[in-house]
């Protein structure tokens, strides 16, 4: 990854250059840090939105960001460019979260993951929790924070994968039960007011910067926080403050601002910064676009179907079928009673590539029969919406008790490229063998994307399992290339796909033709390619 251009001691709104504050503490940061310079009649698909309308979605609890995001790998499957990683840095009650948010929203780019330092503090033993309840317990050490847990989690978003991050109480001190989870980054902000106190915690950090606010307003802003949010008195507040607080931004937090790309006085009130920081940001995500589906129409063909691919006997009853789905006279009612048989049909095939191991039962009638029993912990069932989530009920008929997630994937009209816009998996589901389900597949594309979200979900990858009604080789070899652990099943593959990605001789769109919607002159017939709303 190319580093980010320096912003060599650069302080917004003329304000005096950086490199002698601080230096009274300079025993104290180098313990810490290197040196400086080291969808009933026929129902309408939706269309594109115009550029001109921002994609948010609101409500009255929340905004909801409906953007998709593009790809984050390579035709390989592999993370090709790692997020970029804004460091906040400043004291306490300097509005680094408030600038944070001013960034997200300037940025106006889908899935960007803010994460606060305040969730690493370290579970305090019970005499830290006295010492805590009294408001003695130094809170502004760097030893009050986790930096092990915060590196691992900030390598694992940079890297593509989904975390869990501990949700702190501050009126109890401690971390609650439930952790919550964060996914899917192209841009992390990181802030904190330790931010800059770890060497390793700085390596991860493509952009620092420094949030200088006066004293004064930062503890006018504690007190009120901490009153109003956190329970406490006035007192214990400024107890606190003289104790702890201010004495570890002069020791540790200040001279940090000399490591700093970017120190922005006033906070939020500077948007002068806060343009400098997202036009940086901007150029950065531009050198990290990839263009996925271009690549795969271009590779692993002519090359003999993969071992890992399981295509359904092709016996008169299913030929049959297939004769009565791809028949474009047929009626709606007629190909979903035919897709659902057939759908019903490839799930069980499916099932006898689970593991099974022996097991002796007894029979009513007092004898032991020695059969098989599956060998694994739990089945999950991901659909790729709209088309995947059709497949449901028949997984749901032979799997009693199975767990269903879904994934959202379209295509951007403008790129051509699959867009990831939802997703919502089951707890736990690295423990899992997983049914991934999506009608038709043609160049692979959004089924190597929902693959690539399981796999940073941390399933491992022979416990995949890819259905489809009808493939093309292309996506065939697409996923047997990146992915080639995953079990790739099917009812039947074609030869070829055309210039605008149908597969042929093919089905037609399959989620036009099950809901009853009118299809997209130029679309394909892969469920991937409904244009982003």
């Amino acid at each position: 990854m190319s580093s980010p251009p320096a912003y060599p001691g650069i302080r917004i709104s003329g304000c005096r250059a950086l490199g002698a504050e601080g230096s009274s503490s300079a025993e104290a940061l180098d313990r810490l840090l290197p040196p400086v310079g080291a969808g009933r009649a026929p129902r309408k698909r939706t269309t594109s939105q115009c550029k001109s309308e921002p994609p948010l979605l609101r409500t009255s609890k929340r905004t909801i960001y409906t953007a998709g995001r593009p790809p984050w790998y390579n035709e390989h499957g592999a993370q090709s460019k790692e997020a970029f990683a804004i460091g906040l840095g400043g004291g306490s009650a300097s509005g680094k979260t408030t600038v944070a948010r001013m960034i997200i929203e300037a940025l106006d780019v889908p899935w960007v993951v803010l994460l606060s330092m305040d969730s690493f503090y370290k579970v305090l033993t019970r005499q830290q929790q006295e010492q805590a309840a009294l408001n003695n317990y130094n809170f502004d050490h760097p030893d009050a924070f986790d930096f092990d847990l915060i590196v691992a989690t900030l390598q694992k978003l940079k890297q593509g994968k989904s975390v869990k991050v501990p949700v702190y109480d501050f009126t109890t001190h401690s971390r609650k039960k439930d952790w919550k989870t964060l996914y899917g980054a192209n841009v992390i902000i990181f802030e904190g007011i330790m931010a800059f106190a770890d060497k390793t915690l700085l390596e991860l950090l493509d952009m620092k910067i420094f949030v200088d606010t006066d004293s004064d307003i930062r503890l006018v802003r504690r007190l009120r926080r901490d009153i109003s949010e956190r329970g406490r008195d006035i007192a214990g507040v400024i107890k606190q403050y003289n104790k702890f607080v201010k004495p570890a931004f002069d020791q540790y937090i200040q001279p940090t601002m000399r490591l700093a790309d970017i120190v922005v006085p006033r906070g939020s009130g500077n948007t002068v910064a806060i343009d400098l920081i997202v036009q940086h940001v901007h150029s950065q995500l531009e050198e990290r676009e990839l263009s996925v589906r271009a690549a795969l129409a271009s590779a692993h063909q002519c090359h003999p179907l993969p071992r890992t691919l399981s295509v359904l006997k092709s016996t008169p009853q299913v030929r049959g079928m297939h004769t009565i789905i791809r028949d474009k006279e047929t009626s709606r009612d007629e190909f979903i009673f035919y897709s659902k048989r057939l759908m019903r049909l490839l799930i069980e095939h499916a099932l006898s590539f689970l593991p099974f191991q022996d097991c002796v039962v007894q029979t009513p009638q007092g004898q032991d029969y020695a059969g098989k029993c599956y060998a694994g912990k739990q089945i999950t069932g991901v659909s790729i919406l709209r088309a995947g989530e059709t497949m449901e009920p028949a997984l749901r008929a032979v799997c009693k008790d199975v767990r269903i997630g879904t994934i959202l994937i379209q295509t951007n009209q403008l790129t051509g490229e699959p867009e990831l816009h939802y997703l919502r998996l089951p707890k736990d589901i690295s423990d899992d063998h997983v049914i991934l389900m999506d009608c038709t597949v043609s160049t692979g594309a959004a089924a190597m994307m929902a693959v690539r979200v399981l796999l940073d979900h941390d399933v491992p990858e022979d416990k995949i399992f890819l259905l489809s009604l009808l493939m093309a080789e292309m996506g065939v070899h697409s996923v047997a290339y990146a992915f080639p652990r995953v079990r790739i099943i099917t009812t039947a593959v074609d030869k070829r796909v055309n210039d605008l990605f149908r597969i042929i001789p093919g089905i037609g769109n399959f989620g036009d033709r099950y809901f009853g919607t009118d299809a997209a002159p130029d679309g394909s017939d892969e469920e991937e390619v409904a244009s982003a709303t």
